[in-house]
């Protein structure tokens, strides 16, 4: 048996990204995990989880919206210079075909009932669970492989969890293992 407690934000936000980091750091030295992914619109979390992570030799992933159309160019090249790796790449969960032919259909889209229920936990266990497969789908993380997954409600970090990695297509072997953090709102 082990016993884990987990951390609940009273607010979903940008304002818990210090404390998020700080907490999966916490977990990802205690489970000897290597690889950290993290979500970030901008670029502005990522270099956030580079500084916190800094002194580790933990690989940071950075993982942006398909064509990384909101990152400058100066916050791409600084990822790179701290030691991220920058993904940019469709979401799993939405943005897709299924997305296309709902919007022209009035159809039923599986991979959004899927997202949906995963935000009945928070946006951030959505998003965590979605970066974590873009990556393995990337080639970026093997499947099977034990990770901390971070992302937030729009923006900044507010959820961490643990999970092992799958591809999309098989998603039914993704599992997450453990919340580390998370917004009770």
């Amino acid at each position: 048996m082990n016993e884990r407690r987990i951390l609940y934000f009273e607010k979903a936000g940008s304002q818990n990204t210090q404390e998020t980091l700080k907490r999966a750091k916490e977990r990802a030295l205690e489970l000897r995990i290597k690889t950290i992914v993290v979500a970030s619109t901008t670029g502005e979390t990522g270099l956030k989880a580079l500084e916190e992570f800094k002194n580790t030799d933990m690989r940071i992933i950075v993982v942006g919206h398909a064509g990384g159309a909101e990152y400058t160019e100066e916050a791409k090249r600084k990822i790179g210079e701290k030691g991220g790796t920058l993904l940019f790449a469709p979401h799993t969960l939405s943005w897709g075909v299924g997305d296309a032919l709902r919007g022209k259909y009035q159809g039923f889209d599986v991979n959004r009932a899927v997202a949906e229920a995963f935000r009945r936990f928070c946006e951030g266990m959505k998003v965590c669970i979605e970066i974590a497969m873009m990556v393995t789908d990337a080639g970026l993380v093997k499947p099977g492989e034990e990770i901390v997954s971070i992302a937030g409600t729009g923006r900044g970090a507010d959820t961490a969890i643990v999970l092992k990695t799958a591809y999309t297509r098989k998603f039914l072997d993704l599992k997450v293992r453990e919340i580390i953090v998370m917004p009770r709102e």
